[in-house]
């Protein structure tokens, strides 16, 4: 079976090419999302409406309250079972989203590393991070060379995968593990630096209009700031800085602006370094031109 991935920064515009290439090819949408899979968290997601959606069919939005833990692992296996279900209806899907090791996890497949054991890990998180460093080295000099010593959690991950399977981090993590039949085209889309800054800025300052602040509020009064910060989302974060008398009002909106920028640069930086990725640039290329060459791509290529 054949898919597409429609990946790229925040804001760039993922969504309404998703949703134009899906009604041209007649494909369902995948969310790739680590955000949007949060419930009531809807206006500082950018979560698509489902007037919005135009009757097409999306997964991977609104699967878990904001108190529960959610991984990549996770995400793989629904994505995998919602795979299954669309090949069985002989369906093409459009994976689109800014999560790139969601859509690593379904393109390329996940590592099977074993889960974490609570016993080792506490022995490890007691242990000077200096020990647990030389003995790294020592089962698997290869991991260490490329951990930062600094990086406790991944020091003592990659020790604990070497301790339960008696085997190398850095050769079990290569060894991916993908378990579904489709293959995909993955395209990128992109900006100018200053317009997708721009679009970005202006995209916080629709969501302000649209009621983030009060979205936010109703949240931290539901759950509290603790439980939303460990899920980090942008947006979120900077509003309970200001409900907790660390930042003003205005300062808050100029954080959300700012991290969602550096976010995006990120999202960039991190998707240059994949492969086999199409490159559109929408400051340049037309929705249409693209729509064009991916519809005969695709098509070529699942007959």
């Amino acid at each position: 079976m054949k898919g597409i991935v429609i990946a790229g920064p925040t804001g760039v515009g993922k969504t309404d090419l998703s949703l134009k290439l899906a009604k041209e090819l007649d494909c369902e949408i995948i969310s790739a999302d680590s955000a949007q899979v949060y419930k009531e968290m809807n206006i500082g997601t950018a979560k698509i409406s489902e007037e919005e959606m135009l009757g097409v069919k999306h997964y991977m939005l609104d699967v878990l309250e904001p108190t529960r833990k959610y991984s990549v692992g996770d995400y793989q296996k629904e994505v995998d079972e919602i795979l299954k279900q669309t090949e069985e209806r002989g369906k093409g899907v459009i994976l689109t989203g800014g999560t790139g090791l969601y859509i690593n996890s379904i393109t390329d497949g996940l590592s099977d590393l074993p889960s974490a054991d609570e016993e080792l890990r506490k022995k490890l998180s007691e242990t000077p991070i200096e020990e647990l460093y030389r003995e790294l080295e020592n089962l698997d000099k290869e991991a260490a060379e490329t951990i930062h010593i600094n990086n406790r959690k991944r020091v003592e991950r990659a020790l604990e995968v070497c301790l339960i399977t008696n085997q190398k981090f850095s050769e079990l993590s290569k060894q991916n593990i993908k378990n579904n039949n489709y293959s995909f085209i993955k395209l990128c889309l992109t900006r100018d630096r200053e317009n997708l800054y721009k679009r970005i800025d202006k995209r916080v300052e629709i969501m302000m209009e649209q009621g983030l602040y009060k979205e936010v509020e109703f949240l931290y009064k539901k759950y509290g700031g603790e439980t939303l910060r460990k899920i980090n989302i942008i947006g979120y974060s900077e509003f309970i800085d200001f409900f907790e008398g660390r930042i003003t009002f205005e300062k808050a909106i100029e954080d959300i602006k700012r991290n969602s920028r550096r976010y995006a640069k990120r999202q960039l930086t991190w998707f240059r370094n994949q492969k086999d990725y199409i490159w559109f640039d929408l400051d340049k290329v037309k929705e249409d031109e693209i729509i064009k060459e991916i519809k005969e791509l695709y098509l070529k290529e699942t007959k």
